[in-house]
Order: C-alpha cells, then structure tokens, then sequence
C-alpha cells in the first residue's frame, strides 16, 4: 500500500515546486531585507555629507561662541554627555546585575515575577516620561537643574537593557558550572561572582555597551533634568577648585551639581536656530552622535559573535 502512494507522487514535480517556492521566499527575504537597510544606509551617508564639512579639532576642545559669530565647538556638550553616562552606569550596572542574577537563580518567585514584568514595562515606558518623573523627585527637591539629575534619567533607560541582557546571558551558563561551585562549597554570592559572571561576562558586557549607546542619544529626559549650559567645562572647574584649594569630593560635587550639555540636546538647540553657524554645527554634532552610536553597537555585536565562535571551536 505505501509503495502504491509513493508510486502515485510525481517526486521530481514536488521538488521543482519546492525549489521554486524556496526561491520566492528567499527573494522577498532578501528584498525586504534590502528595504530594511536602505534608510539606515540613506541617513548615515547624508550626516555624513552634511556634518563632515563641520569637522575640525576647534570642535572639539573649545567652548561655544556668541550667536552669529563663527567657530567655536561643543566641548560642554562632549563633556557633559561623558558626565552623565559615567554617573548612569554607576547608578544602573550594580542593581541590574544584581536583580539578573535573582532572576536566573529563582526564576519562579513571585518577586522575581513581579521583577521580570516591571522591567518589561519599564522598557516601554517614553523617555520624556521618565524625565518628566526624575524632574518631579530630583529637580524639584535640589531646586535646580544638575548633571546628578541627568545621570539619574540615563540610568533608570539603561536600568531595563542591561537586566534583560544579563539575564538571557546568565541563562546562557551551563547549570553544572553553578552546581559544581555549590558542591565544592562556594556559598551561593561567591559561585555567581566567580563563576557565572565570568562565564557570561562578554554577554553582558555587550548588552552594557548597548545601553550605554541607548543612553547617550536620549534628549527628551535631559531636557528636564540637566536643561543644558554652554560654559560647562570640567577642566576650568579643576582649575578653579584647585586656585581656591578645594577638596577632590568638593570639585566633583561642584561638577555634578550644576546643569550640564549633552550631544543630543546640544543638537535638538542648535537645530531650531535661525543662525546658519549653529545649524551647521548642529550637522556636526550628529555625525559624532550616530558615529559614536554606531561604532558602540558594532563593537558590541562583533564581539559577541567573535566569542561565540571561540566557544564554539
């Protein structure tokens, strides 16, 4: 009987109408892949065009210049940006490190539940939100716009990326490694630091860089937390903190408590403006912005397949 079936299927007709389904399917695969890649290949080739003219080490290392008149650079808004994702990564690393490695080892509490769904909304919370919420606990208690409250925004978008990340790369550790730390006697915060950490530590470290590029091209929360500030340049603060014999810890209160620039609002200001220097400048600075966001991605997403193929060999 089931010689009779197969002797009833025209076998080379079914192949040629598999290869040829195979063959549209690729094509439209490959066509829409095409249409996914043009705009990201359109805009980075018209920053280009537009903000490589801009260029020069003047924009760089110095300060803005007065309304109207040419010149000047956006070192604030370099040194600002620099600020507050230093103070973003200290704030978020440590706690989302920590709530992944819950997550992994008791994935099926109820806070671990609680944890994964507010991460999850966290993430899908709009930027300008969050900055809207930092403003109403941090501005409004200090009474003034700061770099601190800046970092604090950056950190809480960060927050959500790097517990995600970390989770699904601790995941990614083979349990008997853990076991056997636990076997061997290693209480359980030791087994996670030297074990699973450093087995997942490339994993993570990309999803940290990943963050870190998320971060570094948000506006809306700077807006109404570090409001920006043309004269912020932290080597005149050292200078002056140390002409008045300041302590290190007063310099850098003094550094973090003031508003600060950042790339992103410096280039939403400089937009809007009607004076063909700052708009210029303004394509300048977003050519640093997205080559600086590209390369971290890059960065990221070649190291991790370079280790995956290490593991793998």
């Amino acid at each position: 009987m089931q010689k009779d079936i197969f002797a009833q299927v025209d076998l080379p007709r079914v192949y040629r109408r598999r290869q040829l389904v195979n063959s549209v399917m690729l094509g439209l695969t490959g066509l829409f892949l095409v249409l996914a890649i043009i705009p990201l290949i359109w805009i980075t080739v018209y920053v280009i065009i537009k903000g490589g003219h801009y260029i020069n080490l003047d924009f760089f290392i110095h300060l803005p210049r007065p309304m109207g008149t040419s010149g000047g650079g956006v070192l604030q808004a370099i040194e600002g940006s620099f600020v507050m994702v230093i103070i973003a990564s200290v704030i978020a690393i440590p706690p989302a490190l920590l709530a992944a490695f819950y997550l992994v080892t008791a994935p099926n509490t109820p806070l671990a539940t609680a944890v994964r769904f507010s991460t999850d909304l966290l993430a899908g919370i709009p930027s300008i939100v969050i900055g809207l919420f930092i403003y109403a606990i941090v501005v409004v208690t200090q009474k003034h716009y700061s770099a601190l409250a800046g970092g604090i925004a950056l950190s809480t978008i960060m927050l959500p990326v790097i517990i995600r990340s970390a989770e699904e790369m601790l995941k990614l550790v083979p349990r008997e490694l853990r076991e056997g730390a636990l076997a061997l006697g290693s209480p359980e915060w030791k087994a996670a630091l030297r074990v699973m950490l450093p087995a997942a530590a490339e994993g993570i470290l990309t999803g940290i860089m990943l963050s870190i590029a998320r971060a570094t091209g948000e506006t809306a929360p700077l807006l109404f937390t570090a409001l920006g500030n043309d004269n912020y340049e932290i080597g005149n603060m050292i200078r002056q903190g140390v002409r008045h014999h300041q302590s290190v810890l007063a310099i850098l209160g003094q550094i973090l408590d003031q508003p600060a620039d950042a790339l992103p609002l410096t280039l939403w200001k400089y937009a809007q403006q009607p004076y063909p220097e700052r708009v210029q400048q303004a394509w300048a600075v977003a050519l640093v912005l997205l080559l600086f966001v590209l390369t971290l991605n890059i960065l990221a997403r070649f190291w991790l397949s370079h280790r995956r193929r290490q593991l793998g060999e």
